[in-house]
């Protein structure tokens, strides 16, 4: 079993075919002010294994900063059920939803941990709008 992708994004969906649809993948993030939260930030992954794989897999994600300092945490099980017959290559995605906070600027990284190995470590880095003469909001900018 491993981690075909994972990736941060605005928004993301898994239709009744299993086809995903991914909006808006990103690795950094403005904010107005620490500490901070971005809302309703999207994790997707795709697990992919061999048929002699089907059944429960655990899978643990970590939001860590730098200082190995965990923000959020959570861990589940993904059962792939036995594929049709000739078919060799399971897979199954997940998109997990997360109001996530940020408490400082700097690095930050999901961990993505399948059968105890570390799969993948998704980084976002964080940083603080700088603060424009006169107080307009500086141009161009977006807020993630």
């Amino acid at each position: 079993m491993h981690l075909d992708f994972a990736v941060v994004a605005d928004y993301a969906l898994v239709d009744q075919a299993g086809k995903v649809s991914v909006l808006g993948i990103f690795q950094h993030i403005w904010v107005q002010q620490f500490p901070a939260m971005h809302p309703r930030l999207h994790l997707v992954l795709r697990l992919k294994g061999k048929r002699t794989e089907i059944g429960e897999h655990g899978v643990n994600i970590r939001l860590v900063d730098d200082a190995q300092v965990e923000m959020l945490g959570g861990s589940g099980n993904v059962t792939f059920a036995e594929p049709p017959a000739g078919v060799t290559d399971i897979e199954a995605a997940a998109i997990l939803v997360f109001d996530v906070p940020f408490p400082h600027a700097g690095g930050y990284r999901f961990e993505i941990t399948i059968d105890g190995r570390l799969e993948a470590a998704v980084p976002i880095s964080v940083s603080q709008l700088p603060k424009p003469a006169g107080g307009a909001p500086p141009p161009g900018q977006l807020l993630h």
